[in-house]
């Protein structure tokens, strides 16, 4: 893994598979996160991303492939490079805040200044709580805890499972503003989600998983001008009459979806409005959301949260 190409690579997983009895959990997954991007890996409950990150992570190995983590295979002192927030939170609860992140530090091989553990608390608002016990916070306080715990050893890579779970809305974007952060500083952040919409606000790039095997993979920006709806979201004043190409219009709020047919463009009705003197305020080409495109390939519906 000396090739110069792979330098920007911070994780290489290649071809990996895991089954359990006769159930195959992941199959021939692979993929790619570079260093200094935030990486999505998504999918329903179930799909397999969280036996994917445990195979990252070297907490079970794959049956057949190969996973390379900061340009080499997973060895005793990679886990000190890597901040690692699981799924299953796990603080001890008699311990206070402030011991928690010292212990949680020295664990990983560094010793924390008090000073910086403050300066940290100071950042996410919870200063004030420094001495409460883990038992006394409330679930998301202890998660944004939590999530100082897995970057207190500055990582060269962070995988944060199911991240916002479970926080409310002002917490959740506290924490986005936080993964922004570390992008910033140059980290490559992996995060594993169901909840699709946090994945377009936040990602570069994602892998889309569902029963074990991929079924997106890329550049959010390109999959979704790939999955690009034939519809275009107009706010107009007067009177537009009929278009020719349209098949349908819907009412929404504040604007008028058309849904055009298989031979017309968005420019052949912006045209048309044109030659119509309508006075347009607003012409978008209609962009499905992440949850959309994921039900349009594999085929379920619901809320994301099977």
């Amino acid at each position: 893994m000396n090739n110069s190409h792979m330098s920007n690579i911070a994780v290489d997983v290649k071809n990996i598979y895991k089954t359990y009895g006769k159930k195959a959990v992941v199959s021939d997954v692979s993929f790619t996160v570079e260093k200094g991007e935030i990486f999505g890996l998504i999918g329903p409950n179930g799909a397999g991303k969280t036996t994917t990150i445990r195979m990252m992570m070297d907490i079970i190995k794959p049956d057949s492939g190969e996973v390379y983590v900061l340009g080499e295979k997973f060895r005793e002192g990679t886990k000190n490079k890597i901040g690692y927030l699981p799924e299953e939170r796990g603080l001890y609860k008699k311990q206070t805040v402030m011991e928690s992140l010292r212990y949680m530090a020295t664990l990983k091989g560094v010793s924390v200044t008090d000073e910086r553990i403050e300066e940290m608390l100071k950042h996410v608002g919870m200063l004030p709580h420094k001495n409460k016990k883990i038992e006394e916070m409330s679930r998301g306080m202890g998660q944004l805890i939590q999530f100082l715990v897995t970057v207190i050893h500055n990582p060269a890579l962070v995988i944060l499972d199911e991240p916002f779970s479970g926080l409310d809305p002002v917490n959740t974007e506290l924490l986005k503003g936080l993964i922004l952060e570390l992008k910033e500083q140059g980290e490559s952040i992996i995060f594993s989600t169901h909840q699709m919409n946090q994945v377009e606000e936040l990602c570069d790039r994602l892998f889309m998983i569902n029963k074990g095997t991929e079924v997106l993979y890329g550049n959010l920006n390109d999959i979704k001008h790939k999955y690009r709806d034939n519809s275009v979201f107009i706010t107009y004043e007067g009177d537009i009459g009929s278009l020719k190409g349209v098949t349908d219009s819907r009412q929404k709020d504040g604007y008028t979806e058309f849904i055009l047919d298989s031979n017309t463009t968005p420019q052949d009705i912006l045209q048309q409005l044109i030659d119509k003197r309508v006075t347009v305020n607003r012409f978008e080409i209609g962009t499905p959301s992440l949850h959309e495109i994921f039900i349009r390939i594999a085929g379920v519906s619901g809320d994301g949260n099977e």
